[in-house]
């Protein structure tokens, strides 16, 4: 075991060598794959890159990640933020805190279309931080509910990491988008109580409500969103009904998404383009990243580090929550210095033996690992969504990453409650394997 302790450290070494030396992050994966294979396995490194190359790639599965990576790009470049603030600011105007819940909502309707949590955030506060500063709302509050509420990307499905943690652990990835409905309600409600709470506390710092718009003339607003909320029930429905598997489900929505580009004529022959450049580009970094990380589980698996790491775990005796609370601390660590997607690629060949080990659901756990990545996500100095406010903003990012801080503690709260509570996670699985 100390042996392949050593192994371990050695090529965790390499690889923190690599990322720091600026290499991106598939080389870095394949180069370390080749170090553990050449110096600890003895194993025929080119051939099984050769082989991994075509084996990460050819999944059925994985189709599904450049069609909904093309939805979001497609929905990116319509009118949908203005519509969403236009849509739900009349219904939000008598809560506590009022229109900072259209950053909340905004975003959990955009992440249901995205995928992408930078996306979500940047679509959404591109509209709703200058009304809310016009209008005199407070920039703490605005700025924090806008980085927090933007990492739903991540968990409301249609999610693309959903569909990379689902392919990487064999996970039906169908099921993960379920599982993720319900987690990310929680989150919804937990960050709009949030500012109700706050706005209750601090009247004075929230601007007057508007004046009062009759029920016709809110029915008349919302009809705008209309498109994209049968969208959302279009691709998530079709998924729990049975109608249709996650790839199928992806097809439907890239239709639906150039239907209502068309119809609010955004798509252009330079809108179309651009979606597609932009899908493409997305997608061959993440299938580069998952070639790396395949190859890598490949390696670490000749080394036999995994089995024994798990054998460790099972004489150790932990229990599950000690490996969850250390785990915790490693995705939020890892959340610094690497995105979301390459957290779960990297870690997956080396964690998912233990998580077994210990009992852990592995489809639970994925959506576990999501949410504490979404935590990294407002994490300095490298979480993502401080970079996408602070360029909406020009704040320092110190700045952000505090007045995001108390939506990372909500996010804290949420990953203590479905570990209570698991059934928030596995009800809706379970009720679509029963039907």
């Amino acid at each position: 075991m100390m042996d392949l302790l050593w192994v371990g450290l050695v090529l965790l070494a390499a690889l923190f060598l690599f990322l720091g030396l600026g290499v991106w992050v598939a080389p870095a994966l394949i180069g370390v794959g080749i170090l553990a294979m050449e110096f600890f396995a003895g194993a025929p490194a080119g051939s099984i890159l050769a082989t991994n190359s075509w084996t990460s790639g050819a999944s059925w599965t994985m189709t599904a990640l450049p069609l909904f990576i093309w939805m979001g790009e497609i929905l990116y470049r319509t009118r949908l933020s203005d519509d969403m603030f236009a849509g739900l600011s009349p219904w939000v105007g008598k809560l506590p805190g009022r229109l900072m819940h259209v950053n909340v909502l905004g975003c959990g309707i955009f992440a249901a279309v995205s995928g992408s949590s930078a996306a979500t955030a940047a679509t959404i506060g591109r509209i709703s931080l200058p009304e809310l500063k016009s209008r005199g709302y407070p920039e703490s509050v605005s700025l924090g509910s806008l980085a927090g509420s933007g990492t739903l990307g991540l968990l409301i499905p249609p999610s693309i990491i959903m569909i990379v943690y689902g392919v990487a652990a064999q996970v039906s990835v169908a099921r993960l988008f379920i599982a993720g409905v319900l987690p990310g309600l929680l989150l919804l409600a937990l960050f709009s109580g949030y500012i109700m709470l706050w706005s209750a506390l601090n009247r004075g710092q929230i601007p007057p409500a508007d004046p009062p718009t009759s029920f016709t003339q809110k029915l008349r607003a919302s009809a705008r969103l209309i498109p994209v909320i049968l969208l959302i029930a279009g691709v998530i429905g079709s998924i729990y009904a049975g109608f249709a598997t996650a790839t199928e489900a992806a097809a439907v929505g890239v239709v639906g998404a150039l239907l209502i580009a068309l119809f609010s004529g955004a798509l252009t022959r330079a809108t179309l383009m651009d979606s597609l450049l932009g899908a493409v580009r997305t997608s061959c970094m993440i299938f580069f990243i998952l070639l790396g990380a395949a190859y890598l589980t490949s390696a670490m698996s000749f080394t036999g580090l995994p089995a024994a790491l798990a054998d460790w775990i099972v004489a150790m005796k932990l229990e599950p929550w000690m490996l969850l609370v250390a785990l915790t601390l490693f995705f939020v660590i890892l959340g610094c210095f690497l995105d979301g997607i390459s957290i779960v690629l990297l870690t997956t060949s080396v964690i998912l033996p233990a998580v077994q080990a210990a009992g852990i659901d592995l489809l639970w756990f994925g959506i576990y690992a999501i949410l504490v990545i979404e935590m990294a996500q407002i994490t300095p100095p490298v979480g993502f969504n401080l970079f996408v406010v602070q360029n909406l903003t020009g704040k320092d990012i110190f700045t952000v990453a505090r007045h995001s801080l108390p939506f990372f503690m909500l996010m804290v709260i949420a990953v203590v409650l479905i570990s209570v509570f698991p059934e928030i996670v596995l009800a809706l699985p379970q009720a679509m394997v029963g039907r």
